[in-house]
């Protein structure tokens, strides 16, 4: 299979760029609204159980609820809590009648279930009722039990993945066909074809790319290319139970998505933002993109990604002219000597 990367124009078809069939399945990925994330780690658990990914620690980070702290080869999916002291914003989903107090009252239940049915899926408000803890808060951040209480604090919940870019740097570098593009317009790793050199590890603009210690070989979000293959949506998406990860056709989620941060902007959310959405961008767009309400590097997001490959054929053409420089220093010289 050829290689997808070209930098001599766009790529709106990597898997067709890559040789694949011109009937092949639309470009698959994923949109994290992270405005809808509760940070349960559904996603984290189900992407463990099923492409059999080993445990990588239960010790807490300092970090909030964080036990994984970011992407690695036995991270594919990382939920990340980032705890700011500020107002919520215009988020609320309308559970403000929610009871206070232990879950097994007699009303905690129809309240819950109204107050669902009024939030649609896939695009809805994230609720911030207050909760008593049963014990003394000593005034901790969001354990009021006024509503008024909430309005200082908030937690920032995203569900990090590989990007599968369109301009995939450790698809370019990678010098035994381990990485691949596959008919989803994906990217995978083989990893019984992987020699562990490490080479798409520093191709990755977002350190998503990692190899195990214990067989040197790497590791990532193959975006359950195997569910995909059966016509199945990948376990992490089938897990979220707030449809914070929502997967389909790349198009059909980008279109989903501006409608989503308009919808934002209009509710008074202005910091609300797509991240990796534009095919313009110097990765040519991801396959897996989102919607934050803060400045990427608050989630640890590179503010400006760029594939290390982008200028690799400018470099080669320099390389070219230089080398044909020498030679021709080295010919003038030679002949310059023989006549002497």
């Amino acid at each position: 299979m050829t290689s997808q990367n070209s930098f001599y124009g766009p790529l709106a078809d990597p898997a067709g760029n890559a040789g694949h069939s011109s009937d092949h399945p639309p470009r698959m990925g994923f949109f994290t609204d992270t405005s809808v994330c509760i940070g349960c780690k559904a996603c984290e658990v189900a992407c463990k159980e099923w492409n059999g990914v080993p445990e990588d620690g239960i010790d807490l980070l300092g970090m909030s609820f964080d036990n994984t702290g970011m992407l690695g080869a036995s991270s594919w999916r990382h939920v990340a809590f980032i705890e700011q002291e500020r107002p919520l914003g215009r988020q609320d989903a309308g559970l403000a009648d929610l009871p206070v107090g232990p879950s097994s009252t007699e009303g905690t239940a129809e309240v819950v279930a109204d107050a669902l049915e009024d939030t649609e899926r896939g695009g809805a408000d994230l609720g911030t009722a207050p909760v008593d803890l049963g014990f003394p808060s000593f005034d901790l951040p969001g354990t009021g039990t006024g509503a008024e209480t909430r309005t200082e604090f908030r937690w920032l919940m995203s569900s990090d993945v590989c990007k599968h870019c369109t301009h995939a740097g450790c698809l370019d570098v990678c010098p035994t066909g381990a990485l691949f593009r596959t008919e989803f317009g994906s990217v995978v790793v083989q990893p019984d074809i992987c020699n562990g050199c490490g080479y798409c590890v520093s191709g990755c603009p977002y350190g998503v790319i990692d190899r195990r210690p214990d067989d040197g070989r790497a590791w990532k979000c193959t975006l359950c290319y195997d569910r995909l293959r059966g016509g199945m949506e990948p376990a992490c998406a089938q897990a979220c139970p707030t449809d914070s990860i929502q997967f389909g056709p790349l198009d059909e989620l980008r279109e989903r998505a501006d409608r989503r941060l308009a919808a934002l902007h209009e509710a008074g959310v202005p910091e609300a933002q797509l991240y990796g959405r534009d095919p313009d961008d110097g990765v040519g767009g991801d396959g897996a993109f989102f919607l934050l309400l803060d400045d990427p590097e608050v989630y640890g997001l590179p503010p400006d990604p760029i594939v290390p490959t982008r200028d690799l054929m400018s470099m080669w053409k320099h390389v070219g002219v230089a080398a044909t420089a020498l030679l021709a220093a080295s010919a003038a010289a030679f002949l310059r000597g023989g006549r002497r």
